[in-house]
């Protein structure tokens, strides 16, 4: 087409035919730039359409990784129930001691030996760059603000768990505890958190101290008092954290769903 232009612009030239030299050069320049835009639009439409594929597939990863965070969040806040409920049953020993049987205060109190945390699935959405390829602004909000949705349960988790490890195990120590309460966690119907949810679990008996303290000792404990009464402040209000973040999960994954073509 190029060379067809210069030939006629080549001929106009010869017969001094200056106007219409030009009018043709104008077009064939003209020509020279619709098709350079219609070669970057199809240029364009190619990445776009090589975006829209790589979104589908950045969604349907992550629509996956809420999913099993949220299985995972809602385990967690079954454990902290558990532990609100056992620490509950604590007090319910301290302020009736004589209605206890021993063996059920020690379950108790070794269920509140207890720190569930919430470890949901880390993705490189933000630091790859790959945010961008999502088309939904709000999703594209709510999966920034994620990381920094989720920093005051953890914060929550990191000082109940320094709590038991500072405070909580070494009185249960100090008591004669330890060993009835590893008796409980070493029990194969309460080990918990295997990988292989199959796996075979010898049970192992590692026998009573000798030294253990009496129930009244026990119920009579301010610091065990305390620690319980700790444990359920700061699991209830983890749980309630929870809830906000399952509320956050659900619409996350209500808004991804919107967006994939199935």
């Amino acid at each position: 087409m190029i060379k067809f232009f210069r030939k006629i612009r080549q001929n106009l030239l010869m017969e001094n035919k200056t106007g219409k030299y030009f009018k043709y050069a104008v077009g064939e320049i003209v020509l020279v730039v619709i098709g350079i835009l219609i070669a970057l639009q199809i240029n364009n439409f190619n990445e776009q359409r090589k975006d829209r594929e790589k979104e589908q597939v950045v969604l349907k990863q992550l629509k996956e990784d809420y999913e099993t965070d949220l299985i995972q969040l809602k385990q967690k806040m079954e454990m902290r129930n558990e532990i609100v409920s056992s620490a509950f049953s604590v007090l319910k020993a301290i302020d009736y001691p004589d209605k206890i049987v021993r063996d059920s205060l020690i379950i108790n109190i070794a269920k509140v030996d207890s720190d569930p945390t919430f470890d949901p699935i880390e993705n490189d959405l933000i630091s790859s760059g790959n945010i961008r390829l999502i088309k939904s602004e709000k999703l594209k909000r709510l999966l920034s603000n994620w990381s920094s949705d989720i920093v005051a349960l953890q914060e929550l988790e990191v000082t109940w768990s320094n709590k038991i490890v500072q405070r909580y195990e070494p009185l249960l120590s100090k008591l004669g505890l330890s060993r009835d309460v590893s008796n409980y966690w070493l029990s194969s119907s309460n080990q918990s958190g295997l990988l292989d949810d199959n796996s075979i679990v010898t049970e192992t008996v590692i026998g009573n101290s000798k030294n253990r303290s009496s129930i009244h000792e026990i119920t009579n404990s301010r610091e065990i008092e305390g620690i319980v009464s700790d444990a359920i402040s700061y699991n209830k209000i983890a749980n309630a954290q929870s809830e906000s973040l399952v509320k956050r999960i659900n619409k996350i994954i209500e808004l991804i769903e919107s967006e994939i073509n199935d």
